[in-house]
């Protein structure tokens, strides 16, 4: 009877051991793929056939876009096809030429050279919004387009996205200038009073020279020149983003505008002086710059990760891909009197590898990031793939080991291919951490962390911040939950003292895609028994996984911690709001209605940061 019972036990461990296995590989492949594949991946575009149809058509008007300066607007595309069938689609290509002359020249003899070597930038299903399609042959689809410095056609497949078959190729069409200017990307310079303006546009130095013009609102303005970077294909890591997902990304443009008067609103238009001496001009914008660094005054602050693009024509739907994206994005901009710098701390776009996605992503954020800085962090989908220095060995990135990052958006870090960097914002010090290299002691990272820890005034900023993409803290996601260490591993294990010796106010992820936030925490303990306002002297780090902004949802696990107080299953962001040296206020916003769901609030004096706790001091002696 004991050897039956034993036998049994075993054979429980056996399938134990053997649902974690599979759980982890189930799991593992759906959190590379941020739950859910990138959609354009679905299609298999390189096993394209021709097999045009001499009845079938498929027509796109208006023919030119942008004729009063749009540079978004709505296509219609109308279908009539005698041999439909429900898996049939129509994809949106740019540039509009998409035939095997486009493609990269192949070396081996042996490779067969596809008909279609790029990917479409998005498409749609043709029953999708059309139901009788597949009973009579013809529909109408519409498409919103934005300027991505190209023109584009539609192009009809039958097969489904596995098996695609070209059955009718649109008429081109293309937007009235397609090199404007355009999506400008606002983010803090090294110092406080430089504001950094980043965009994108068609023009090569050699046709038109790039600069800003801008000035205090109302007064006289004054130009200051940017810089030009792009890169090619071979700058990319791996496929997709060196094959079918690869596509010119312009010419990326950054002006540094210097010497702000603190807290002063200033208005900007982005130029380009062609070689006949004409103008091309953007739209005109602005912003307000920051406060001086420990200034007395009303800041506030948003903190989301992992939110991705979206489509609002209804494109890829064929998984929803970020489903909360657009929800999130459209709360902001309804808030953005109320907002004063965003911090977007990883994964971005979810490009993974398809380039013309971050095009994508910079319209969709444009009101946003061209009026307050948008600051963002590395996160797993934009560094990790396979020998190139990222900490972790994924494939994350779909081949962009961080080049779109880091040319896309502008970070004050001392280099931007690691992506670390400290930043002042009034009453706030920022401790941007990448979770993508090596963070554990001894690492160049770790030196940084330290030191932009230890070199914080806490009288003038007060409130102390470490962000990270990967969660180096606290979260009760099933799949920490299933490790057993509800952290990446060796993340407190490396940091730990450093948030504790340095009195970290809150610490936020990414990564997770739910919302969660622990009580104030040292050493798996709580370290104060209050769960809505805090005072006086500082214990512990409060940890904050706000990973919930667009991105598949995230399971918790079954078990909730003690140091877990409040977990939410839902999409959502984080706004911080400094009153003052000594109040600030935490809020947890759902992105469905922008109402607040979780908040808590924190007020001391300045001796009570100075004053020691567990492991924060150094140790002293009774000597005189």
């Amino acid at each position: 009877m004991k050897m039956k019972i034993e036998e049994r036990v075993n054979m429980n461990l056996v399938l134990v051991v053997a649902w974690l296995v599979q759980l982890n590989i189930v799991y593992g492949f759906a959190h590379i793929h941020g739950f859910g594949e990138q959609p354009l991946s679905r299609i298999a575009i390189h096993k394209a056939v021709v097999s045009l149809h001499s009845s079938a058509s498929i027509t796109a008007t208006p023919s030119l876009l942008g004729t009063k300066g749009e540079d978004t607007q709505w296509v219609t595309v109308d279908i009539d096809y005698p041999d439909p069938s429900a898996d049939d689609w129509v994809g949106v290509f740019s540039p509009a030429k998409f035939n095997a002359s486009t493609c990269p020249p192949v070396n081996d003899p042996k490779e067969v050279i596809p008909y279609i070597c790029s990917a479409p930038i998005k498409y749609k299903f043709m029953n999708y919004s059309n139901s009788y399609y597949t009973k009579t042959g013809k529909a109408s689809l519409k498409f919103q387009l934005i300027n991505q410095r190209a023109d584009f056609s539609f192009a009809l497949f039958s097969g489904g996205l596995l098996n695609p078959k070209l059955v009718a190729v649109s008429n081109f069409i293309s937007f009235v200038n397609p090199k404007v200017p355009l999506y400008p990307r606002l983010a803090q310079g090294k110092s406080w009073d430089e504001m950094t303006v980043t965009w994108t546009s068609g023009y090569d130095i050699n046709e038109a020279t790039p600069f800003v013009e801008w000035g205090p609102k109302g007064k006289t303005q004054v130009q200051s020149p940017a810089g030009t970077l792009t890169f090619g294909r071979n700058s990319m890591c791996g496929s997709p983003a060196r094959t079918v997902g690869w596509r010119d990304p312009g010419f990326i443009h950054t002006s540094f505008l210097k010497n702000l008067w603190p807290n002063l609103v200033y208005t900007y238009q982005l130029g380009h002086l062609l070689s006949n001496g004409s103008y091309i001009w953007s739209k005109k914008y602005s912003f307000k710059s920051s406060p001086y660094p420990g200034q007395d005054s009303l800041q506030r602050v948003i903190i989301f990760g992992d939110m991705g693009k979206a489509e609002r024509d209804g494109s890829n739907e064929y998984n929803a891909y970020q489903p909360g994206s657009l929800n999130t994005t459209d709360q902001l901009i309804k808030d953005l009197e109320n907002i004063d710098i965003v911090f977007h701390i990883g994964d971005i776009t979810y490009a993974n590898g398809y380039l013309s996605q971050w095009d994508q992503f910079t319209a969709q954020v444009e009101p946003i990031a061209s009026t307050v800085p948008y600051m963002i962090a590395s996160g797993n989908h934009e560094r990790d793939w396979p020998n190139t220095g990222s900490f972790y060995s994924t494939t994350d990135s779909g081949g962009e080991c961080g080049v779109l990052a880091q040319n896309m958006f502008f970070v004050p870090a001392e280099n931007r291919a690691n992506f670390w960097y400290a930043m002042d914002y009034g009453m706030f010090r920022f401790c941007i951490a990448d979770t993508e290299h090596d963070w554990r002691e001894g690492s160049e990272q770790y030196k940084f962390i330290e030191h932009c820890l230890a070199t914080v005034d806490r009288q003038k900023q007060p409130w102390l911040i470490f962000a990270a993409h990967r969660v180096l803290g606290y979260s009760s996601d099933f799949w920490y939950g299933v490790e057993g260490s509800f952290e990446e591993p060796m993340g407190r294990e490396s940091l730990q003292r450093l948030w504790q010796k340095y009195k970290v106010d809150i610490a936020f992820y990414g990564h997770v895609h739910n919302y969660e936030r622990t009580c104030p925490i040292y050493q798996n303990q709580c370290v104060n028994d209050e769960r809505s306002h805090y005072s006086g002297v500082v214990n512990g780090t409060i940890h904050v996984v706000a990973g919930g902004a667009g991105s598949h949802l995230s399971n918790f696990s079954q078990v909730t911690p003690k140091w877990s107080l409040y977990r939410d299953y839902d999409f959502g962001f984080v706004k911080l709001t400094a009153f003052s040296h000594s109040s600030l206020l935490f809020e947890y916003k759902k992105s469905s209605d922008g109402k607040v769901y979780d908040s808590f609030t924190i007020s001391r004096d300045y001796k009570d940061v100075l004053a020691c706790v567990h492991d924060s001091c150094e140790a002293t002696t009774s000597a005189t």
